[in-house]
C-alpha cells in the first residue's frame, strides 16, 4: 500500500503515521507539508517515511507531483485553522485543494479520504469555516465516491495547539483564564481513535460518503479544563473573564505574537453553542472508542510520544 498524505506534518498526520507504522509497517507513506520544523521532528521519529517539505499551493518546479505516482490512496489533511493573515485560509484550504485534486487525476489516484471539519455544520461564519466548506465541495465534486470525515476538536500526541497548548499553559503559569462561565459544550475527539477510523477507510474501499465524527462524550469546557488540570497535576487557579475582556486580551496577544495559538475567531467559535451530531462510528468503522479521561492519560503519560514537542 502506497499512501499520499498532503498536510501530514500536523496533529492528525503524525498520529496517523504512528498508528500506521505500528500496525502496517510495510505501507509506504509519502508526506508533503511546508512546515519545515515539524517535518524535521517527524523525520527523527519515523525515519522510514518519505517527507517532502514543499508548498502544496504550487505544482510547478515541485517534486511532490512526480513522487505521488502509483499511490493507492490520498489522505487529504492540509488546512489553515487559525492565522492573522486572512489570505492564508483561501490559499491553504481552497487553492491547495484545487492543485492536489488536479495532480491526483494526473497520477491516477482514484481513492480519496478527506479530513474536513465539524465546522462545516457550525453556526459560525468565519474565514476558516467558509473555506473549509469550499474545500469540502471541491472534494465531493471531484471524488463523489470518496470519504469525507468531519471531526470535532481533536487532541492527542504531538498537539501543539488546542488541548496540548492548554496543558502546557497549565504547568507554566499560576492562573488560567476561562471565557465567561465556561459552560459551553465540547465534544473532544481522541486523535488516536480518529486515526483508526482513517485506517479503516484505507483498508475497506467500499466505505464512502460523508461522516460527522464527534467525540462521544459531551463535556462542558470548564469540566474539561478541570480534568486536564488533574491529569497534569497542576495547581493552577481558574479565573473567569467576561467574554469581551477575554476577546480584548486575545487581540492584544495577536499584536504581540506572530502566530497566536488562539484567536478571537476561534473564541467565538468556541462559545457559539454548537452541538454536533453523534453517530455510531465505533460500529460503522469497527474501531474502539477511548473514554475521554483514558485518552488524556494516554496523551500525557506515554513514555515516548508524550515527551515530543512539535514546534508551533
Amino acid at each position: 500500500m502506497k499512501i499520499f498524505i498532503p498536510g501530514g506534518a500536523g496533529l492528525v498526520g503524525i498520529n496517523l503515521i504512528a498508528a500506521i507504522k505500528e500496525r502496517y509497517p510495510n505501507w509506504e507513506l509519502i508526506v508533503v507539508d511546508k512546515k519545515y520544523q515539524s517535518i524535521k521532528v517527524a523525520k527523527k521519529i519515523f525515519p522510514n517515511v518519505k517527507f517532502i517539505c514543499e508548498d502544496l499551493t504550487k505544482d510547478i518546479n515541485q517534486n511532490w507531483p512526480s513522487e505521488i505516482k502509483e499511490c493507492d490512496v490520498c489522505i487529504m489533511l492540509q488546512a489553515e485553522i487559525g492565522s492573522k493573515r486572512s489570505n492564508l485560509f483561501e490559499l491553504n484550504n481552497v487553492l491547495s485543494t484545487k492543485i492536489i485534486l488536479k495532480q491526483l487525476k494526473i497520477a491516477g489516484i482514484n481513492r480519496l479520504i478527506h479530513v474536513s471539519s465539524s465546522v462545516v455544520n457550525s453556526k459560525s461564519n468565519d474565514l476558516y469555516t467558509d473555506t473549509k466548506r469550499k474545500q469540502e465541495s471541491l472534494v465531493i465534486e471531484s471524488f463523489p465516491k470518496g470519504v469525507v470525515l468531519r471531526p470535532t476538536l481533536m487532541f492527542g500526541w504531538f498537539d501543539r495547539k488546542h488541548l496540548g497548548w492548554l496543558a502546557n499553559f497549565m504547568v507554566k503559569l499560576p492562573l488560567f483564564p476561562i471565557p465567561g462561565r465556561g459552560d459551553f459544550i465540547r465534544q473532544p475527539l481522541f486523535v488516536g481513535d480518529f486515526s483508526s477510523i482513517i485506517i479503516s477507510c484505507i483498508i475497506d474501499a467500499s466505505i464512502s460518503g460523508k461522516y460527522n465524527i464527534s467525540g462521544l462524550e459531551k463535556i462542558k469546557y470548564i469540566r474539561l479544563m478541570k480534568i486536564l488540570k488533574e491529569i497534569k497535576s497542576s495547581r493552577i487557579l481558574f479565573i473567569h473573564l467576561p467574554i469581551p475582556i477575554f476577546a480584548f486580551l486575545l487581540k492584544i496577544w495577536a499584536l504581540i505574537s506572530k502566530n497566536p495559538a488562539f484567536t478571537t475567531s476561534q473564541l467565538y467559535s468556541l462559545i457559539a453553542g454548537d452541538e454536533f451530531e453523534i453517530i455510531d462510528w465505533p460500529n460503522i468503522f469497527n474501531v474502539r472508542s477511548t473514554p475521554f479521561k483514558e485518552a488524556l492519560k494516554i496523551t500525557h503519560n506515554h513514555k515516548k510520544y508524550s515527551k515530543i514537542n512539535i514546534p508551533f
